[in-house]
């Protein structure tokens, strides 16, 4: 087993303490605030533990303050409904007495529909034409800033394969669509829940990106102070969170010290398995 997806299977298994009572750790890292997919991953793994024949389909969260990642989080579930189709619970993570984090998530029972639509799968090379071997023969990657060459090389439990190299070096993306391959470091237990949450927990991973795109700016910029303030999730088909996934994300507006992304979630096959959104913080640091 490898260490990647000890540390992941480690991060979402929180522990009980109490009827709809968990607390969740986080990984020793060089982090100043909690990771925010860490908290909705961890959050939703205790909302999943309080439902019976359901997965979720939704989930609706706000950033309230930063997490101190020295300090468990306690998480509280709040079960607000137990319908013939639907369930949802309320949870709220809290540290120093302190709410941070606020997630509504709903639960919902597997039925047949007479709709079934979806977007189409934009066209990007495939992730086994952006690994580190293949994105090295490219001129340009004999000039990537270190911190992007770790980005390939650091072992962490989400892995992330970005199409627009370019934008790393100060290029402009006009429209904001960038495009990035993920999936989970090693291969997860066949438990649909936890592939939910896993994903779930990616999902925070670079989304506001499409933010910086447009000016040809990225996050590691140390004059920005990005931040997520909400995040929004919705599950649409079956997936396994241990295989590719394509996250199509872009920005349609940004103003007054906020931005908003939205992503479109594919299976490599061109299925469309979730939609995220979210609005963060993009203030530039104070000289």
């Amino acid at each position: 087993m490898s260490k990647s997806l000890i540390d992941l299977i480690s991060i979402l298994d929180i522990e009980p303490l109490e009827v709809n009572l968990f607390r969740g750790n986080s990984p020793k890292t060089s982090w100043q605030r909690v990771f925010g997919g860490q908290v909705i991953g961890q959050a939703m793994v205790a909302a999943c533990r309080t439902v019976e024949g359901r997965l979720p389909h939704s989930l609706h969260c706000y950033f309230i303050l930063p997490g101190d990642p020295q300090v468990p989080i306690i998480y509280q579930v709040e079960r607000l409904r137990d319908g013939k189709s639907y369930s949802t619970r309320r949870v709220t993570a809290i540290q120093h007495g302190n709410a941070i984090f606020s997630i509504m998530v709903s639960f919902h029972a597997e039925e047949e529909g007479a709709f079934d639509h979806q977007d189409k799968m934009p066209d990007v090379p495939p992730p086994e034409k952006l690994t580190a071997e293949e994105v090295s023969k490219q001129p340009i990657f004999r000039e990537m800033p270190e911190f992007i060459r770790r980005y390939y090389e650091s072992d962490r439990p989400i892995e992330l394969r970005p199409v627009e190299l370019s934008r790393y070096f100060g290029q402009k993306i006009e429209d904001g669509r960038i495009h990035v391959w993920i999936k989970t470091a090693a291969t997860l237990p066949d438990d649909p829940a936890l592939h939910m949450c896993a994903l779930a927990y990616a999902s925070d991973f670079s989304l506001l990106d499409a933010i910086m795109a447009r000016y040809g700016r990225t996050l590691f910029d140390k004059r920005m102070m990005p931040a997520s303030l909400d995040h929004a999730m919705w599950f649409h088909r079956p997936f396994r969170a241990d295989e590719w996934l394509l996250y199509a994300q872009d920005s349609p507006s940004a103003q007054s010290g906020r931005g908003l992304t939205r992503g479109l979630i594919f299976k490599p096959d061109g299925t469309l398995v979730a939609s995220v959104a979210q609005e963060g913080s993009v203030r530039e640091r104070k000289t």
